[in-house]
């Protein structure tokens, strides 16, 4: 079990996300770096879609209340457990009453932090899932963010053998960047070609901002403003996490994790599955760069990604085997 001592704003338990409620009305929900969580978890042997803590703002502080092994990935929040500093991507095991503390993230490093405890945070599963629904507040702990004061249980704590070891963290084993700017690959959409010429390609060449209205539901960006051909009126469709939609300011709005399931703005493009991850972890104020792709691409990418994946899991099974021969 650990206690929450201090919480800066919007920490959340959340796990893969919540499948198959979409004709529902219910959107996925889910971490936004599915690739830490996923870390998180293999380091910890438990299964790949336990729930885990999404630390967005910083600084964070638990206190364990029982012996428990916990893993943290994503953002390098300068760890220490009770003072004594610890590696990012990283599994270690705590005792009785220390004190975990995140600080403000290292440059570069991404801006959400991922705590996982031994077997999952235990919390009820709403319609298949673990994952806190702020909007519809549901699910997770108490369908709300974290504050002071929570405590939460591991569903499985205790000692592990095999700790204080970690992985290579995936941006820097699979990076991608233009010009030195994070950069994500996108695949035009339904109506792509009804947006003039110049505006299409502004929209490759240039910057876009994260400004400072975005949030789990969808990323806001500033840039060249994306000027359609002619006035479109649609009505609502649905949508999934990574549509670029523009509303008619032109200021691009990119579906995340809590995104409604639909919408009845323009889509202009689609963020891959295999890169929602590196926007998740684009901080707000950061400048990002797309990529045009092709969905051939696309699956390709995807299967990086789990290829990288299979290579962590290899190497955990690596580090568990050699614990038992010691």
């Amino acid at each position: 079990m650990i206690e929450l001592l201090s919480t800066a704003a919007l920490a959340t338990v959340q796990d893969h996300g919540r499948m198959g409620s979409l004709r529902h009305g219910v959107g996925t929900s889910g971490c936004m770096d599915q690739l830490a969580l996923a870390a998180g978890n293999l380091l910890l042997g438990n299964d790949e879609n336990a729930a885990g803590i999404e630390i967005p703002v910083f600084p964070f502080q638990v206190r364990f209340t029982h012996d428990c092994a916990f893993a943290l990935t994503g953002a390098d929040g300068q760890a220490t457990l009770d003072g004594m500093t610890l590696p990012p991507w990283w599994v270690a095991q705590a005792r009785e009453g220390q004190v975990l503390s995140l600080g403000l993230p290292a440059a570069r490093s991404g801006s959400r932090a991922y705590l996982t405890l031994a077997g999952g945070v235990d919390v009820p599963q709403v319609l298949g899932s673990r994952s806190t629904q702020l909007r519809g507040a549901f699910g997770g702990h108490e369908g709300r963010s974290l504050r002071q004061g929570d405590r939460l249980n591991a569903a499985a704590p205790g000692t592990l053998r095999t700790t204080d070891f970690g992985l290579v963290p995936p941006a820097l084993a699979l990076p991608l960047a233009v010009d030195g700017c994070a950069a994500m690959r996108v695949l035009p959409a339904a109506e792509y070609l009804r947006y003039r010429e110049d505006s299409r390609a502004a929209f490759w060449a240039g910057e876009w901002k994260i400004t400072a209205q975005s949030d789990r539901y969808g990323y806001r960006l500033a840039g060249e403003p994306l000027v359609p051909i002619a006035p479109m009126e649609m009505r609502s469709h649905g949508i999934v996490p990574g549509v670029i939609q523009v509303p008619p300011g032109g200021q691009p709005i990119v579906q995340m994790r809590d995104a409604q399931p639909s919408g009845g703005y323009p889509k202009f493009g689609t963020v891959i599955e295999a890169d929602l991850w590196r926007l998740g972890q684009a901080p707000i104020g950061s400048r990002v760069r797309f990529i045009e792709t092709t969905y051939d691409a696309a699956v390709a990418a995807l299967a990086e990604l789990q290829a990288w994946l299979h290579e962590a899991a290899r190497l955990v099974a690596l580090h568990r085997a050699a614990a038992w021969r010691n």
